[in-house]
């Protein structure tokens, strides 16, 4: 084998350090995630996610600018938004109320775990579809709701509700029907805003400069309440869409 062939293998097999540092930082939040629940720090564990999903953010933006792509940033990408966005909200909702199903009456005392288990499977379902059809899908959507964002909501719900006093043996069932709802969500054909056809280093009106500080500001102001609002929003967007043009055609 010439020096150029040991050159051009060496280089095949080697990986990206850069973006590939962002996913590991995601990863270890996940995991410290898991940990802090499963310890019952349940606030940590949901702003854990949530810093999981900034670095699960910047690791293809930077892979993009820099010109770092490659099949092994995104099965390693996926492996890792598996833990943090689906295994560590399956596990902090657990933690955090689900396991109380077994006292309520008239439902099945595994019900919790299920729950947790079928968000788990659907986030993996998911992501192994994603996969499959990152070459041929619209870049401008995400078939089925992304595992980041039903981590995100179930985050900002326990968020939402320590901040606010609610009782976790009161919302057991409903945490469970949230799990349920959100793991039917990612592997449905709905199509959910990407966000990637805007271009960041695009050209646009000056006033729209003020909106990113509106947003942070809002978020800043009442962050248990305005990410679980958030979050809210851009889950049930995709289904209030799909209703209104079915609706609309019918009535057309």
């Amino acid at each position: 084998m010439t020096d150029t062939n040991q050159k051009t293998d060496k280089t095949s097999a080697g990986i990206y350090l850069l973006p590939n540092l962002f996913t590991t930082a995601s990863l270890f939040c996940g995991f410290y995630a898991i940990l802090s629940a499963i310890d019952k720090h349940f606030f940590l564990a949901a702003i854990l996610i949530f810093i999981a999903m900034i670095f699960d953010g910047c690791d293809g933006r930077v892979a993009r600018l820099t010109n770092t792509c490659s099949d092994f940033g995104v099965q390693y990408d996926s492996l890792a938004d598996l833990v943090s966005f689906g295994v560590a909200p399956a596990i902090l909702l657990y933690q955090w109320t689900l396991y109380l199903i077994a006292n309520e009456p008239l439902v099945p005392s595994k019900f919790g775990w299920l729950a947790a288990f079928v968000y788990c499977a659907c986030a993996a379902l998911r992501l192994a579809r994603f996969n499959t059809n990152v070459e041929v899908t619209d870049k401008a959507y995400f078939v089925g709701l992304p595992s980041p964002s039903a981590g995100g909501l179930i985050a900002g719900f326990v968020l939402f509700s320590e901040h606010f006093g609610f009782m976790p043996k009161n919302l057991s069932l409903l945490s469970a029907f949230l799990l349920i709802i959100c793991g039917f969500l990612m592997i449905c054909n709905l199509p959910y805003f990407s966000g990637k056809s805007l271009k960041i280093n695009s050209k646009l009106p000056f006033v729209y400069a003020v909106i990113p500080a509106i947003v942070l500001g809002i978020v800043f102001l009442k962050p248990a309440l305005m990410l679980f609002l958030l979050f809210s929003a851009y889950v049930i967007h995709a289904p209030i869409l799909y209703l209104w043009r079915k609706f609309s055609r019918r009535s057309s």
